[in-house]
């Protein structure tokens, strides 16, 4: 006999979470296990699976409609093996109406063999207009369907859930809220290719298409061109390298590998600009070298000096300690100073992050900054202790330059390089004194930040530079 059951929303860990889909729709026969609607938090998309199997009798929830734990998804008519040719009419029904519908797709090539391979093509061959002298006929065409082999055979004979089934047509598989994500970027989201469960796109395949794309330097589609900003790029030369002398492969390191990708997509996705700047650091030198003097246990590096000035920088000028939100229509302004600073190790460039840079002194800067440039020389930081940062400094001035363009590290909009410094001859008024300049490039992010913002912002950054008593204020 049938059983009306309800099938409740679970344990989900979230509250008031929308719903993005329905994978089904009333008269379709659902199996166990198998997905009813999808709900998507700020974290994560998850579907939601029939707890029992049966015919599909009322949907009591919408797209749009936010749900919790034991919200009723929908009500479900458990029906035996011996009732199963009954609801016959109702999964050829769906089979006529669900093909724009995913759940329904996907429900259909489980339900053809309880439906009836034979009745299906008697029914089309029957037109709707038929004389009534035909209409007998369906009945005795219906009546295989009922057989009880072809019951239990569904989810034996149904394929493997992909794209192809539970989309009609060419239509990506993926939810509104990536869709919307591709348009932003402008990726054609058919060109993307699904890693989620049947198929299902999500947020990091798109990411990872768009960096693919760019580090490949393949032709994007037309839809991904104008997400690139228009660039039609040629593939990537292939060329027999061996055939002109001797060679050697050598794989790039895991970190390479991801920073590469990286790297190649903020510089294409973010209009870059670089002021450049020169601060004169001859009495903070002076006064860093008695600090290591009187501290032999610390190595004070003249970075720490210089996150105490970024950090006033930030202070002064909010706009630089921001992130643009995903749909670049929003500043997201941040009331707390994390600073990244690039280290350089064997296997490539890592940014690690120190936190709260405000609260602390150069002495405990110098303490963590050295702790934790050890660690990632060996390969011991955490994800934990690479993310949140606000501004990020490349130095290289313990090697060697004049200026350089550094990357903004996105979602960052701003980067400070800092080159080696020298000794110049700067006028005083009454003349040439020797001045140790640093030189100072300051690359932003040209969507938030205008030329003239910047060049405000470096000249501060040089100022206090200049005179380390400016950082007690």
């Amino acid at each position: 006999m049938a059983d009306l059951k309800e099938a409740r929303v679970p344990d989900i860990g979230h509250a008031d979470v929308p719903v993005i889909e329905v994978l089904v729709k009333a008269g379709d026969r659902v199996e166990k296990e198998q997905s009813l609607i999808t709900l998507e938090s700020d974290k994560a998309t998850m579907e939601v699976p029939a707890p029992f199997a049966g015919i599909v009798r009322e949907m009591k929830l919408k797209v749009g409609d936010e749900v919790s734990e034991g919200a009723v998804i929908a009500l479900i008519e458990v029906v035996g093996a011996a009732d199963t040719a009954s609801p016959s009419p109702a999964s050829g029904e769906g089979r006529g109406e669900g093909a724009g519908v995913r759940g329904g797709s996907d429900k259909e090539t489980g339900r053809s063999p309880a439906a009836g391979a034979n009745a299906q093509p008697t029914q089309e061959s029957a037109p709707a207009p038929a004389p009534t002298a035909a209409e007998p006929k369906s009945a005795p065409a219906a009546a295989p369907a009922a057989q009880p082999a072809p019951a239990v055979a569904p989810a034996a004979a149904r394929p493997p859930l992909d794209a192809s089934i539970v989309m009609p047509g060419d239509a990506p598989y993926a939810s509104p809220a990536i869709r919307a994500f591709a348009r932003e970027l402008g990726v054609d989201i058919t060109q993307v290719r699904g890693s989620g469960r049947g198929g299902r796109i999500q947020r990091e395949d798109v990411s990872a298409w768009v960096k693919h794309a760019l580090a490949s330097g393949a032709r994007p589609s037309s839809g991904a061109s104008a997400s690139l900003g228009g660039l039609n790029l040629l593939p990537w030369p292939k060329v027999d390298f061996a055939k002109f002398g001797e060679i050697e492969e050598k794989p790039l390191s895991r970190i390479q590998k991801i920073s590469g990708a990286n790297l190649a997509r903020n510089w294409a996705m973010i209009p870059h600009v670089t002021q450049h700047e020169d601060a004169d650091i001859t009495e903070m030198e002076a006064f860093r070298k008695q600090l290591g003097a009187e501290n032999k246990e610390l190595k004070i590096s003249p970075l720490v000096f210089q996150i105490k000035a970024v950090v006033a920088a930030l202070k002064a000028f909010p706009q630089f300690n921001a992130s643009l939100d995903e749909s670049g229509e929003k500043l997201i302004l941040k009331k707390y100073f994390h600073i990244g600073i690039a280290v350089d190790t064997p296997d490539g460039l890592v940014v690690p992050v120190l936190r709260d840079c405000d609260k602390k002194g150069l002495l405990e800067l110098a303490r963590e900054m050295g702790e934790i440039s050890k660690k990632a020389r060996d390969k011991k930081l955490g994800p934990a202790e690479m993310s949140g940062g606000c501004f990020s400094i490349s130095s290289l001035g313990g090697i060697g330059g004049t200026a350089f363009t550094p990357i903004v590290n996105a979602p960052e909009v701003a980067i400070l390089g800092v080159s080696k410094a020298a000794m110049k001859p700067v006028w005083n008024g009454r003349e040439f004194a020797p001045r140790m300049i640093l030189p100072l490039s300051l690359s932003y992010d040209h969507r938030v930040i205008d030329g003239a913002l910047a060049a405000r912002f470096a000249s501060f950054l040089a100022n206090q530079l200049g005179d380390i008593r400016r950082l007690l204020l």
